[in-house]
């Protein structure tokens, strides 16, 4: 009976570091860039779009097309930083406990 009780504690502990870690990354920001920080986008680390700057020189009517290829591609490395922040963040409250693959914790 007592390991069950430990087991619920720290069941109980893991569950509020989750929850810290998960307001840490809420506020956590990391910057996608493309076209040599032409087009940057910030983003948290719950993939929440924050910011998009784009450089005055790219906004010409005859080159849309490029600007829309820029910002896909800004956001695309925003997102990798942003899950890389999260699996490095997951890596600290898991100790290292390597989770089945396709598990996304915590969203």
């Amino acid at each position: 009976m007592k390991n069950l009780a430990n087991m619920m504690k720290q069941a109980q502990e893991m569950q509020a570091r989750m929850h810290e870690m998960q307001e840490r990354l809420a506020q956590a920001e990391v910057e996608g860039v493309a076209g040599a920080g032409m087009v940057r986008v910030t983003m948290t680390g719950k993939g929440e779009v924050r910011r998009l700057k784009i450089d005055r020189s790219l906004v010409d009517p005859e080159e849309v097309e490029v600007l829309e290829d820029l910002v896909v591609a800004a956001l695309a490395d925003a997102r990798a930083k942003s899950e890389a922040m999260v699996a490095e963040e997951m890596g600290k409250l898991t100790g290292g406990l390597a989770l089945p693959a396709g598990l996304k914790l915590p969203f």
